[in-house]
């Protein structure tokens, strides 16, 4: 196998899976308007005076923000794929958003080198712009050009962020899966040395600009997964595995040096996950790729969230026909009263929303209205109007408020993200899981 016919698969499927500009400064989950919509325009009745009321009712609430820089693992990216991106990335927000009100901020470049990543950290630091050609030579993103013109925001971006999450080094070693086998043991060794000093100045060169950039913000790089299946051979399977340690061991031997200067830097661990699972968690196999599939994908983001976190939790989606997931401050709503769709927008009984945001309700009989109140904020629910009342500002909904029978009970049944965001709440919706994340 040859690296050249990899970057021409990737070449090839990158123009058909950047839809719509892909990840191009955009994070995974929709906006809070998208949770109630099958697509992610904005929702019948969402004019400039609701908007300007919504923005009133909002929480000044911190986010916990997310830049991720590096190569094609970072985009995302799969060979022959036409579906927007789900890797790493995607994963780690679904992550974040259950510890609380998480932005992603990505700007992966597929065929980043580290001497890629190296010159654009350098011009982002410096305040310079860089063409695609600058960034790196003949890189097969499209992309590339716009995102090294943009680097002002981005700079802004990560000197605002919490965290930031790096994938680096994989098209470094990329050569060695098609030349370790005809290298002699002294031959390979001596071109490992020569790939991890490059390896060594580029992220440390790296690792430095950010910092210079972002002193406070932790950083999070991963080590290099070895993608070759044993079944390619033995004696060539031993060579890659030696050459993978190599690579942990320095990138480790760099964090370490860093950490002592004091600088918050840890290293994601997701090498060994890999290790005998080469064929089901990459494309090798089928494609010739080195890149992730879903399981790799998944796994990575279980290293990456245990390692910022702690913890890692697997979410799903519901079973067809079931209704979509809620899940509120990180617990998911179990109720017997299930969120119900119209006319594309979700539903909840409003005495579930009020108990899991730890909000109050008062009903008035004679109007038919609830007011439910979460601090200085207020949202009054009409049944059949076609307004809600946010602060006392009107807001226009398409679809009004109800009374769904359950059984023998009659509930309230009111629009989810129209009276979460009312009362100061995040809402995020992820099509890809069918879940809604409501967060204060």
């Amino acid at each position: 196998m040859k690296r050249k016919r990899i970057w021409e698969n990737t070449a090839a499927g990158l123009t058909a899976s950047m839809l719509a500009g892909m990840l191009l400064f955009t994070s995974s989950a929709l906006p809070a308007h998208a949770a109630d919509a099958k697509t992610g325009v904005l929702p019948a009745g969402t004019n400039e005076a609701s908007l300007t009321a919504k923005k009133d009712a909002v929480a000044v609430t911190k986010e916990f923000r997310i830049v991720t820089l590096g190569d094609s693992i970072t985009v995302g990216y799969e060979p022959n794929t036409k579906e927007l991106p789900y890797g790493y990335v995607e994963r780690l927000q679904e992550q974040g958003l259950l510890h609380g009100r998480t932005k992603v901020d990505n700007y992966g470049i597929a065929g980043l080198k580290t001497s890629g990543l190296k010159n654009f950290t350098t011009a982002i630091k410096d305040g310079k712009t860089l063409t695609s050609e600058a960034i790196q030579p003949s890189l097969p993103d499209p992309r590339a050009g716009q995102i090294g013109a943009n680097t002002a925001a981005i700079r802004e971006s990560i000197a605002q962020a919490n965290l930031i999450a790096i994938t680096i080094g994989g098209n470094d070693v990329s050569e060695l899966l098609g030349t370790a086998d005809k290298l002699s043991d002294q031959e390979l060794q001596e071109k490992v040395k020569e790939l991890l000093a490059t390896y060594t100045a580029n992220v440390s060169a790296t690792i430095n600009d950010i910092h210079e950039i972002n002193p406070t913000a932790k950083i999070v790089i991963a080590d290099q997964y070895q993608p070759m299946p044993e079944v390619a051979g033995k004696a060539l399977y031993a060579k890659l595995m030696e050459a993978s340690q190599g690579f942990t061991q320095t990138i480790d031997g760099i964090v370490a040096q860093f950490t002592a200067q004091g600088t918050d830097v840890k290293v994601a661990h997701v090498a060994k996950e890999f290790v005998g699972g080469e064929g089901t968690m990459t494309h090798m196999i089928k494609d010739r790729d080195f890149h992730p599939n879903q399981f790799g994908y998944a796994a990575i983001a279980e290293v990456f969230a245990k390692t910022i976190w702690g913890d890692y939790t697997k979410l799903t989606a519901p079973a067809t026909g079931e209704p979509m997931n809620i899940i509120v401050s990180g617990k998911t709503l179990n109720t017997p009263y299930k969120p119900i769709i119209r006319n594309g927008k979700n539903f909840v009984a409003i005495q579930d929303i009020v108990n899991a945001v730890g909000a109050t309700t008062v009903w008035d009989n004679k109007t038919s209205t609830a007011t439910i109140t979460y601090g200085d904020r207020k949202v009054a629910v009409k049944i059949g109007a076609n307004a809600v009342q946010v602060n006392g500002a009107s807001v226009t909904v398409d679809t009004p408020a109800f009374l769904n029978k359950v059984g023998k009970e009659s509930k309230t049944y009111v629009p989810l993200a129209m009276v979460a965001e009312g009362l100061g709440f995040d809402v995020q919706y992820v099509a890809k899981l069918k879940t809604v994340f409501v967060n204060p």
